[in-house]
């Protein structure tokens, strides 16, 4: 049975720029619970919404980062959701994971081609690809191709994008490739690679890489003090126009400024700031009536420790309305169902404790001010951000303070 219940946005819960925002009162509905550390989600040919689960890990000592020991598993996998049923059709694909199964990072995200063939990105976030192998897991790092969806670990690799980045690093930093998510245009994987600080597009029928875009560190304010920092883009989510131009949003690595992250418009291989005064984005897309719909992991920042995150409108004009923010805790992507509804993931970075939402948004007031620090681009409005051909971390592990 479904559990429903109401959650009104109040005043304390809110980011106000400027004059102040709208709120609106959301329902909640849990689709599906009890998942481990789930990520991406888009919707199938076949109608029904497809889940990426970066898994627990395992108990097989893998890597150390920052201090904290990982372990491995084949714990990851893909569910599919459709008619009331929930069903595991890709198991075993590799994870690894905190001692709790926290922190995951496994399967990130699932598209699929013209042709109805299920691709994923497996994510990496730890090294080299050189250090990924001598550990004996090359799959990580890696884009691959879902063979069939019968609940068995049938796949085959189309890409190592952890390898393009030892050998190429496009921004020139420390080599670290973290795939996370991404959307096909024709017979190209446009991938958000979290680790390299890049837009990469993988082609299909070949497996070559290429870079489409990469995104500069800028300096921003040191939270203890003293001089400006640099500090990584982290890019995230990336959403395709028809003129061929891409849209990229940006997590922000260390200090995870608030109102720091920004969406980018690539058009050619520089980005260009096309919506800015964000927190900590990790996926967005448009609904039907054009309106931007902005998702943050942490509304209050990921260094304020609190896991809070949002879901915010932004109407074509500008306006700003946060549709939830209490109750969304570490939320990691959301999706447009055919039914108008927003799909999102819920405690995205925990084993057993994460959801599917289904929200569905009912006015309380109309919007009375502008977004004072959204920048839109020379391309003019939001309208001109068109929606994913798919519907879509762990980028933790991507982080480089």
């Amino acid at each position: 049975m479904l559990k429903n219940f109401i959650i009104v946005a109040t005043g304390a819960a809110l980011i106000t720029f400027g004059g102040g925002e709208a709120i609106q009162a959301a329902s909640f509905e849990v689709i599906a619970s009890g998942l481990d550390n789930p990520r991406g989600l888009t919707f199938g040919p076949d109608g029904a919404l497809y889940v990426t689960e970066a898994g627990r890990g395992g108990t097989e000592p893998l890597i150390t980062l920052r201090g904290q020991e990982y372990f491995y598993g084949a714990t990851s996998q893909v569910i599919r959701i459709q008619n009331g049923i929930i069903e595991s059709v890709v198991t075993g694909l590799p994870s690894f994971a905190l001692a709790d199964g926290s922190d995951a990072t496994g399967a990130h995200d699932i598209a699929f081609d013209t042709s109805g063939n299920a691709l994923v990105t497996l994510g990496w976030g730890g090294g080299s690809s050189s250090q990924r192998d001598s550990l004996g897991i090359p799959d990580f790092g890696n884009l691959i191709s879902i063979n069939k969806f019968d609940g068995g670990s049938s796949w085959k690799k189309v890409a190592d994008l952890a390898a393009f980045e030892n050998l190429n690093n496009p921004d020139d930093g420390a080599i670290d490739s973290n795939p996370f998510y991404f959307l096909i245009q024709d017979n190209t994987a446009v991938i958000a690679d979290a680790g390299a600080n890049a837009l990469l597009g993988v082609g299909l029928d070949t497996g070559e890489i290429k870079v489409e875009s990469v995104f500069a560190r800028r300096l921003v304010p040191n939270p203890t003090g003293g001089p400006d920092i640099p500090m990584e883009a982290v890019p995230t989510s990336v959403a395709i126009a028809p003129d061929g131009t891409f849209n990229v949003s940006q997590l922000t690595g260390f200090p995870f400024p608030q109102y720091g992250a920004r969406i980018y418009q690539v058009d050619g291989n520089e980005p260009e700031i096309y919506a800015d005064g964000f927190t900590n984005i990790i996926d967005f897309t448009l609904d039907n009536n054009s309106n931007l719909l902005v998702l943050e992991y942490a509304t209050n920042s990921i260094l304020s420790g609190d896991p809070t995150g949002a879901l915010i409108r932004v109407a074509p004009d500008g306006t700003r309305t946060t549709i939830a923010s209490e109750g969304l805790i570490s939320p990691t992507a959301l999706a447009i169902g055919s039914d108008d509804n927003i799909y999102v993931v819920n405690n995205g970075n925990s084993a057993g404790e994460g959801e599917i939402l289904r929200i569905k948004a009912t006015s309380v007031s109309e919007p009375s001010s502008m977004l004072g620090l959204l920048v839109l681009g020379a391309c003019g409005t939001v309208s001109q951000l068109w929606r994913k051909h798919k519907w879509k971390r762990n980028i933790f592990v991507g982080y480089r303070n």
